[in-house]
């Protein structure tokens, strides 16, 4: 029996070996609502916490209004949440130039016109100014001043100078940070690559031992910052794993985004009982598997059920290379996967801290990566080349034996292994 895994923009079969039927992990499938763009609006119209976003453009009557985006590494159904934002600015009389989009790159690359028109549509990027915030320029920053704990928070000055402030995403498991969506447009969406760090560097207490969403430091400050900078609205969504919205929520910070992780832990954490031999996985496809940088979320997800000792198969395409110039100078050093874990325990380093995540499986596991990587670049990542993912499942299963225990998870970026309470 032929079995798929998402590779760019594409697909790759396979066969489990004769005899074995693996365990299959997969999101708890939600249909998408039967008219996305009717909810979108609904929620604008009837958000969470705060009035109608009309009204509250019309009472304030904001000279610049600035709406936080996704950049192109976060898939977002921005033909559904467009729509109902700009109804509510030309109700209210705000006109184009007043809006600007600021795209919440985090410490990714600024985008290109191109990426803007390909991700947001022509008809946007005609229409309003759009801006790629970059964390390694402290000149477009402003400080905010420090966090409970401590830590200095500059942030993009475009959004502390905003009269009103808005925020899109998606609500998607996440790997430390426990979930996506609404404050972390600000943090790490916004930030400056100090703050960035200060915020990421408990990730490597945190990966091991998730604590639950609301005990979480890491998204705690991110819910700091956001309060800090003055977010006054949110239109998040959670979506399946065919992309489909499933649900729409809008209004407060915090009372919006987390009805939207209810739903989204509902659907994408799987509980299993014991861990496996063999994962077979992949990064769910273009563009979660652009570059190694944001494959790493999938290769986490399948270490969560991977015993120590045991393979773990991932097809990502990574067609744009490694993602991020310091991950890449990190996983080209030289260095054993202890030693990369060692460094960045003692200086953590945004770039250094995918290099961990990548160090933290291989230090205990074995894995084969399917991708357009070269087998030099492929080892760099500690991991094993194969052209295909049947030479991979046939090396697995020589080395585990007729015995060995299997996963399938195909899509492997959105799905959450969870050990069953």
């Amino acid at each position: 029996m032929k079995h798929e895994l998402a590779y760019g923009k594409g697909k790759l079969s396979f066969s489990f070996p004769a005899g074995v039927t693996p365990t299959v992990i997969v999101p708890n499938d939600r249909p998408g609502l039967p008219d996305p763009l009717a909810a979108a609006r609904d929620a604008v119209k009837n958000p969470a916490g705060t009035p109608p976003l009309a009204q509250m453009l019309r009472d304030r009557a904001p000279k610049k209004v600035v709406v936080v985006v996704n950049d192109v590494t976060r898939p977002t159904p921005y033909a559904v949440m467009f729509p109902p934002l700009i109804e509510a600015f030309e109700e209210a009389g705000i006109t184009d130039d007043q809006v600007t989009l600021l795209v919440a790159t985090g410490i990714h690359d600024p985008h290109t016109d191109a990426q803007n028109r390909e991700f947001y549509s022509d008809a946007i990027v005609d229409r309003f100014s759009v801006i790629s915030h970059d964390a390694f320029k402290p000149e477009t920053h402003t400080f905010m001043g420090t966090f409970k704990s401590g830590y200095e928070f500059h942030v993009n000055t475009l959004a502390k100078e905003a009269d009103f402030l808005i925020t899109l995403g998606v609500v998607m498991p996440h790997y430390f940070a426990g979930y996506s969506g609404g404050r972390n447009s600000i943090l790490p969406g916004l930030a400056g690559k100090n703050t960035v760090e200060k915020n990421h560097a408990r990730m490597v207490e945190l990966m091991d031992n998730l604590p639950p969403i609301d005990q979480n430091p890491v998204s705690l400050e991110m819910i700091e910052a956001a309060r800090q900078v003055g977010v006054d609205f949110i239109l998040i969504v959670v979506v399946n794993d065919r992309q489909d919205v499933v649900s729409i929520h809008a209004g407060d910070l915090e009372k919006a985004w987390r009805s939207a992780v209810d739903v989204s832990s509902s659907m994408f954490e799987v509980p299993f009982d014991k861990q496996v031999d063999i994962c077979v996985t992949c990064a769910s496809g273009y563009p979660r598997d652009i570059n190694a940088y944001q494959t790493q979320k999938a290769l986490d997800h399948a270490d969560r059920i991977t015993r120590h000792g045991g393979t773990i198969i991932l097809a990502a395409e990574c067609s744009a290379g490694y993602g991020e110039h310091v991950f890449e100078e990190w996983m080209n050093r030289g260095w054993s996967p202890e030693k990369i874990m060692d460094e960045v325990k003692k200086n953590f380093v945004m770039g250094g801290h995918k290099a961990y995540g990548f160090a933290k499986v291989a230090a205990e596991k074995e894995y084969w990566l399917i991708s357009a990587f070269s087998e030099k670049d492929t080892n760099a990542l500690f991991a094993k080349k194969a052209a295909t993912v049947q030479e991979a499942v046939d090396a697995a299963a020589k080395k585990h034996g007729p015995n060995a225990t299997w996963v399938y998870m195909p899509e492997g970026s959105v799905s959450l292994p969870v050990p069953r309470k």
